[in-house]
């Protein structure tokens, strides 16, 4: 009986995931690969047995680059955007209790890291950073068809619907109007916007209220926190900083508990940046971390309780995402190379909970 226990938490993606003992009552880490010989399939680890990897889903071939990942407690469905090598982007969805593919489908004219409503109804697709259209996509979370276009930038990239909403998007535009970061109301698809920040916006994160967005920006060495109700932004400079021009940080989170935001250095700098958030508009520097691979990163999040960090190599490298234990901030170890993570909890085989692939406040 022990030894079928071990076998089916190493099943390969043929296993049904709600008769696997092992996921009965279990966080998951769900990680999308980008090492290049499995890219795009799903490693999937269990968080309380020290990450250990209890099966990868082989998910769809011709998977170029991963562009984001986001699931539904409410469907049990996981769904991840991605470049196909042929340059098109495509959005693939996952049952997440069978491992079976549903649908995978091309979303013109592009594809970026997207988020899901919480009823799991509706799709936001960015159509990307390297695009020129001036609208993301709201799609069909059921069929991936398309239903809706929000209009108000080009160059859509991050989007973000935290706990408590709207919906969030960031752009990679230089016309000036990549310098705010944009609210969508999800009923009426009205658009506002947060800024001017000091340069075009990188990754971000919102806490459990969305009263404070942290983001990266062009060109800093810190970040900006902005007060989402009074539209204040402050400035929180690092001063001891590697030589040379900050590019753009890239990676930024809430801990869970909201005392902490962590932010990646730049692309060749393998450090992480700790920030206390006792007052989220004085941020103090609480200490700096440093990588294991000796070279840089570019995204990070949480699992759901906070217990643990999860820091990612570089694009589409062959580096080890790096765990730390978030609350004494030491280094744990590696898994495989995944910024597209989500961490997903079960009891008695049923979903209970899910995170964000983002590193939202939970508090």
């Amino acid at each position: 009986m022990a030894l079928l226990f071990i076998l089916c938490c190493l099943l390969a993606s043929t296993a049904k995931a709600a008769d696997t003992p092992c996921e009965r009552n279990a966080a998951l880490l769900y990680a999308v690969d980008e090492s290049a010989n499995i890219r795009g399939s799903i490693s999937v680890y269990d968080i309380g047995a020290d990450h250990r990897l209890i099966k990868t889903i082989h998910t769809v071939p011709g998977v170029g680059d991963v562009r984001g990942v986001a699931a539904s407690a409410v469907t049990g469905k996981l769904y991840v955007a991605y470049d196909g090598v042929s340059g098109s982007g495509m959005v693939y969805c996952l049952d997440i209790y069978n491992d079976t593919i549903l649908w995978n489908r091309p979303i013109s004219p592009g594809v970026d890291r997207l988020a899901i409503s919480p009823d799991g109804k509706l799709l936001y697709v960015p159509t990307g950073e390297g695009g020129s259209a001036d609208y993301i996509n709201v799609v069909d979370a059921a069929t991936g068809e398309t239903v809706r276009k929000v209009y108000f930038s080009n160059r859509s990239h991050d989007t973000l619907y935290p706990i408590s909403g709207p919906i969030f998007q960031e752009t990679k535009a230089n016309d000036g109007s990549g310098k705010y970061l944009y609210l969508v109301d999800p009923k009426s698809y009205a658009v506002s916007r947060v800024g001017p920040f000091s340069g075009i916006l990188g990754p971000y994160a919102v806490d459990s209220a969305s009263n404070y967005v942290v983001n990266n920006v062009t060109n800093l060495w810190g970040m900006q926190v902005a007060n989402l109700k009074t539209g204040q932004i402050i400035t929180a400079s690092l001063t001891d900083h590697p030589p040379g021009g900050a590019g753009l940080l890239h990676g930024i989170g809430w801990s869970p508990d909201q005392n902490e935001v962590w932010e990646n250095s730049r692309w060749n700098d393998p450090h992480v940046y700790v920030w206390a958030m006792d007052n989220p508009m004085a941020p103090s520097l609480k200490q700096t971390l440093t990588l294991r691979n000796g070279r840089g990163s570019h995204w990070l999040t949480f699992d759901i309780n906070g217990d643990y960090a999860y820091v990612a190599p570089n694009k589409n490298s062959s580096d080890g995402t790096e765990i730390f234990n978030a609350r004494t901030h030491t280094s744990l170890g590696l898994i495989g190379s995944s910024e597209d993570m989500i961490a997903i909890e079960f009891v008695d085989g049923k979903i209970s909970r899910i995170g964000d692939q983002f590193g939202v406040g939970r508090r």
